[in-house]
């Protein structure tokens, strides 16, 4: 199997700079000078003794020195060459073997195996990469499976979302046309249980049209118009508070909002997180007239929005099944929807890396949610 490479390393700094083979023999040749010059110190200190000429037990006692410092001399010798044939064969080698191939893998052979004989720490410092090359390889074949799969998965799910929005569409669309055709037609006719039945079959239909557009939305984040740039808050929420002008002028609500930021996301899916937000915030409002702010402060490489209101407020215990698809707190004859707006508002928060959660105990006091974003990229 051959993959990307990997990047290259990173260059070596300081004594690093120099390569172990390197070391040896500059320490070598330290000790090979240091030898000579001790060899050439003993000669020299012993021709000046004998010309000195000392007694003859003394001379005697000279040369049997002579004779031992030359057998020590031979002996550290030998032991040298020894020594160096040893890091040349048991540990320089068996290095270069082992860079040579961790810079195969590295290249992207990433099914080259990694082994060497000695010295020991090596053989285990080489059968501990190799076992970690083989698991990383083993999680990358599987996880390219599941990519594999996900993508087979989201190519069935476009599908879906394309007979949605057109095949499903229309027979709801005649089922809720010939329907009212028929109360028009023969509406004289039928009594008040009739009538009722339509009303139901009408209802019924939008209530389905509705809840495939949810879909349909919830489905598209980050699949469909996902690509993300810099972009400024403040003209997006003015865009949301442009298409809910009706919505916000029948309700008589006031919306204010602190000077918002540029952020790093999708323009069509924050303007849809802020319309959603304010829209929940009229949606459930007291018998006060609704007042919503949009809040942000800065939290580190990220923003931190708020929408606060002065509603109906939600229960602590509540918290988390608000977000979940389909949840309701409410009757659907006391509150419209379909109970996916809060978690299409937190897939659109994690598609942009973020968190969308409610804030504190509210019940009767308005609502709080808080959500962060990443700051531009651009931005210090």
């Amino acid at each position: 199997m051959s993959i990307h490479p990997l990047p290259p390393p990173k260059a070596p700094t300081g004594l690093g700079r120099l390569p172990v083979a390197r070391w040896f023999v500059l320490i070598g040749v330290l000790a090979g000078v240091t030898f000579a010059a001790g060899v050439v110190i003993v000669m020299t200190m012993s021709t000046r003794a004998e010309a000195l000429h000392p007694p003859p037990e003394l001379a005697a006692q000279l040369d049997r020195l002579n004779a031992a410092l030359i057998v020590v001399f031979a002996l550290l010798l030998a032991l040298g060459v020894g020594l160096v044939a040893m890091v040349r064969y048991a540990v320089l080698k068996p290095i270069d073997q082992l860079t040579a191939q961790v810079r195969t893998v590295a290249g992207g052979d990433f099914d080259h195996d990694l082994h060497v004989d000695r010295p020991a720490e090596l053989a285990e410092l080489s059968s501990h990469i190799d076992s970690m090359r083989a698991r990383i390889v083993s999680a990358w074949r599987v996880a390219t499976d599941q990519a594999e799969e996900l993508r087979r998965s989201n190519g069935e799910l476009e599908q879906f979302a394309y007979v949605a929005s057109h095949d499903l569409q229309e027979p709801l669309r005649k089922v809720a046309s010939f329907t009212q055709m028929l109360e028009q037609r023969y509406g004289p006719q039928l009594d008040e249980r009739a009538r009722q039945y339509i009303h139901y079959a009408v209802d019924g239909a939008k209530r389905m049209q509705l809840l495939i557009n949810d879909l349909l939305d919830f489905s598209r984040v980050g699949r469909v118009t996902g690509e993300k740039g810099e972009v400024d808050s403040g003209a997006l929420l003015e865009r949301a508070l442009e298409n809910l002008s009706a919505t916000l002028e029948d309700a008589e609500a006031t919306v204010t909002h602190d000077e918002l930021p540029r952020i790093n996301g999708n323009e069509l899916q924050l303007t849809q997180l802020f319309q959603n937000l304010i829209e929940n915030a009229v949606k459930f409002r007291s018998e006060e007239p609704p007042r919503v702010h949009i809040g942000v402060r800065r939290d580190g490489d990220r923003w931190e929005f708020s929408c606060s209101d002065n509603g109906i407020g939600v229960e602590r215990k509540y918290a988390d099944r608000i977000f979940l698809i389909f949840q309701r707190l409410h009757p659907r004859d006391v509150y419209p929807g379909t109970g996916i707006g809060l978690a299409l508002c937190r897939k659109i928060v994690e598609y942009h890396g973020g968190q969308l959660w409610l804030d504190g105990d509210s019940d009767g006091h308005g609502a709080t949610f808080r959500w962060t974003i990443p700051a531009s990229g651009g931005e210090g």
